[in-house]
């Protein structure tokens, strides 16, 4: 689908300007396999980039405007690069904080003006934010001339949705977007922000299961998540919970009330759940990978308390089913996606019968994908 996608934004470009785009640049939504609430905290997550992702066909302008019109929002964002006042909460501000976070960083940005289309779907924790600061960075660096560095530009994006979009997320998904590879996971650490590729066994798929709740991450519970995490890391005497493994916080938790107990709790096991699952994919042991997916949705669940009914029931009748490994709510939570792993042969009927299992119920229609890994932001 989102090879078609491409073809779509080139065509809407045509048809509104009357020439071919100069550039088509893309970037892709992700899951995160395992290692969730990690990145703020420092830690660990083992994300894939996958198959859908935001396109951007442009081409230079000669004064300092951004104009992008969106097939999605079917509406235009047009603005002054260098006026640096946020006008609301819609989809351009992701264009707008990423152009400004680029002008904090002394990279000069040129004007653009384009069509831009996804099919990540929003609100799902398949980072369809993410995908657009990427998608507009590196359409940016194309008509400006300045050197790509994926890193920097994940640190840049970040900043973007943290200062200017005011969502104090970790880097993970804009990291992901940026450098993902086909074919496999990443294990990022986020504090340094070194990665390993992992490779996903060919004999398993990624199923991506949407429960059709949504959630907007500003006006949710995200922030306290991450303030409480914050208060733990202090009561350690510690820089971030990364500092702090299972045995310390056993010793250690009296300290802590109830709530940010359980906070601490989760993120602490969830780094020492991800790095064994990273080791667990490249061993081949997909039993393994599961098993700790499980644990990762209990975590979530019953200590974070980041689920909801509709996670929890997508995630039991994904397990039901034999060819499925492991299942976990994915991303932030709140409502959006889970995630399973499943016998590669099978993953199609499988995402069919969950769907129906899932609509019967709770009444609601879920979206389903098999996912395959993708490459990071790129020009096509």
């Amino acid at each position: 689908m989102t090879r078609d996608l491409r073809t779509r934004v080139v065509t809407a470009f045509r048809d509104r300007f009357g020439v071919a785009p100069s550039f088509v640049a893309r970037a892709p939504g992700r899951v995160n396999l395992i290692g969730d609430h990690t990145d703020y905290n420092e830690g660990f997550v083992l994300p894939m980039a996958i198959d859908r992702a935001v396109w951007i066909a442009a081409r230079a302008r000669t004064d300092d405007t951004l104009s992008m019109y969106s097939l999605d929002f079917e509406e235009e964002a047009q603005f002054e690069l260098h006026d640096g006042a946020t006008r609301g909460n819609g989809w351009q501000e992701y264009l707008r904080g990423m152009t400004w976070a680029l002008a904090t960083s002394g990279r000069t940005t040129k004007g653009l003006e384009g069509v831009c289309g996804g099919d990540v779907p929003v609100g799902a924790g398949l980072s369809s934010s993410a995908a657009l600061e990427l998608a507009t960075a590196r359409a940016c660096a194309a008509v400006s001339g300045f050197a790509w560095e994926p890193t920097s530009m994940a640190r840049l994006a970040q900043r973007a949705e943290n200062e200017w979009v005011g969502v104090n997320c970790g880097i993970m998904d804009q990291l992901i977007a940026a450098t993902g590879a086909a074919g496999h996971a990443q294990l990022i650490d986020c504090r340094s922000l070194e990665t390993r590729a992992v490779p996903i066994p060919p004999t398993v798929s990624v199923v991506v299961l949407d429960t059709a709740t949504r959630r907007g991450l500003v006006g949710t519970e995200y922030n306290e998540r991450r303030a409480q995490c914050e208060a733990a890391a202090r009561a350690f005497g510690v820089r971030a919970l990364r500092d702090v493994d299972v045995t310390t916080f056993d010793s250690l938790a009296a300290r802590l009330d109830a709530s940010t107990f359980r906070r601490a709790r989760h993120v602490i096991t969830e780094n020492a759940r991800t790095l064994a699952a990273a080791e667990a994919l490249e061993q081949g042991d997909v039993a393994r990978v599961g098993a700790l997916m499980d644990e990762s949705h209990a975590s979530l669940r019953d200590d974070f308390q980041v689920s909801r009914p509709e996670l929890d029931a997508m995630v039991e009748l994904a397990r039901e089913h034999p060819e499925c490994h492991g299942a976990r709510m994915t991303g932030a939570g709140f409502g959006g996606c889970a995630v399973a792993l499943v016998d590669a042969a099978r993953a199609h009927a499988f995402a069919r019968r969950v769907a129906e299992q899932y609509e019967a119920a709770t009444t609601l229609h879920p979206a389903v994908y098999v996912c395959a890994a993708s490459d990071g932001a790129s020009l096509e």
